[in-house]
């Protein structure tokens, strides 16, 4: 079953939860609206992706839709486009991605009883990993909202006191991973192994490992063990990063994220 979208902001956020749903074929082509400022970015969706872009809200289209994704940014006059969402009397479950944008102020700004859902998609959008962190508003409808919030990954329920930690810790996952395997793509380098050596081993431990802690269900600690024998090059391997900063230096972005998303949301 396929729903009609009206995205408004074309950005490249909503680019790749609408490439992933097209895809998934949750929506059509035919069936979805994007409006965005730029000329330009309206000309490039429409090329590549067939929907219907254009500069100015359709509010004709707008009120027929089923989902209204609302994709603009915090410095963008939101407070204007969710007045107007609520003065064309949209029956859509209005989903926003609106960061630091609480529920209660898209409420405000809408100025009448609107269902809207809040979410905080990851970055994975291609690869059907990750988790969107998402909070239902008091008239937003799970199942009609939830096949096109999986359309582009795995899906969180969560109270919307833990939206910031969740934008720190889940949102900004893959940036943790990526560094760990710059970290170790060099360390193979510097070994002496050839760059492409290193990137294909590196890659291929990255995605054993994750898959090997989801088929076994172990703690991390059990697989070590594994690994690691008795005055063996794992166990002096690990002695290393044991007597490093690297858990830290992890824990620390970790907060220093959920920190600056936290007074990102306060400024908005």
């Amino acid at each position: 079953m396929t729903v009609t979208v009206y995205a408004i902001g074309g950005g490249q956020m909503v680019e790749a939860i609408l490439r992933a749903a097209l895809r998934n074929k949750i929506i059509e082509p035919e069936a979805t609206v994007v409006t965005d400022v730029s000329e330009k970015r309206v000309n490039y969706l429409h090329e590549n992706y067939g929907v219907d872009a254009q500069t100015t809200i359709n509010e004709k289209k707008l009120k027929s839709a089923e989902i209204v994704l609302l994709g603009v940014r915090p410095q963008d006059d939101w407070e204007k486009i969710t007045a107007q969402i609520g003065a064309a009397e949209v029956s859509a479950q209005v989903i926003s991605i609106i960061a630091g944008v609480t529920l209660t102020q898209l409420q405000t700004a809408s100025n009448t009883e609107i269902a809207f859902t809040r979410i905080i998609p990851n970055t994975l959008t291609d690869t059907g990993y990750g988790y969107s962190g998402v909070t239902l508003g008091e008239r937003a409808e799970r199942e009609l909202v939830t096949p096109f919030l999986e359309s582009f990954g795995k899906v969180d329920f969560i109270p919307e006191e833990q939206i910031d930690l969740y934008t720190g810790y889940a949102v900004c996952g893959p940036n943790y991973v990526y560094n760990f395997y710059i970290a170790l793509t060099n360390a193979g380098v510097l070994s002496g192994l050839s760059r492409k050596q290193a990137n294909a081993i590196a890659l291929e431990n990255l995605k054993g490992a994750a898959k090997f802690l989801e088929l076994t269900g172990k703690h991390p600690y059990e697989l070590l063990d594994i690994n690691n024998s008795a005055g063996g090059v794992g166990i002096n391997a690990q002695h290393e990063i044991d007597a490093s900063g690297f858990a830290a230096g992890i824990q620390n972005a970790v907060l220093a994220a959920v920190q600056r998303t936290t007074e990102l949301g306060k400024k908005g």
